[in-house]
Parts: C-alpha cells; sequence; structure tokens
C-alpha cells in the first residue's frame, strides 16, 4: 500500500446513485436452511420467499406483543 494517493483528479459522487436499492445476502447456519428448504420444497417456492413469510409472521407477533 503507497503512503500517500492522489486524489485531485477524483470526482465527487461519481457512482451514487440515490434510487438504488441494495439487497444484501443473509448467511444462514445449516441447521437453519435445511429446515427453510424443507419448507420450500414442501410448497414449492424458493428458500428466500419462505425466509421472507417467516420474517414477517414473527413481525406481526412482536408488534402484538408490544
Amino acid at each position: 500500500m503507497k503512503k500517500e494517493y492522489d486524489f485531485s483528479n477524483g470526482e465527487r459522487g461519481k457512482f451514487f446513485k440515490p434510487d438504488v436499492t441494495l439487497n444484501l445476502p443473509v448467511y444462514l447456519d445449516s441447521e437453519a436452511y435445511s429446515f427453510v428448504e424443507k419448507i420450500a420444497e414442501k410448497k414449492q417456492k424458493d428458500v428466500s420467499s419462505i425466509v421472507n413469510s417467516l420474517i414477517k409472521t414473527d413481525k406481526k407477533i412482536a408488534d402484538m406483543v408490544q
């Protein structure tokens, strides 16, 4: 790594996109993934759909408790 870098020709905000939505990866441990995968196979859906459904259900339950 250099001691000093020259940013004098840099352009501020060149790659900034205000309306971009980032989909960050979520990593499940093997036990959780197996559980969700089995449900997904039974319902013939993808794992992401099942995880989203489970989270939405948990969110509803948590909102009722508050």
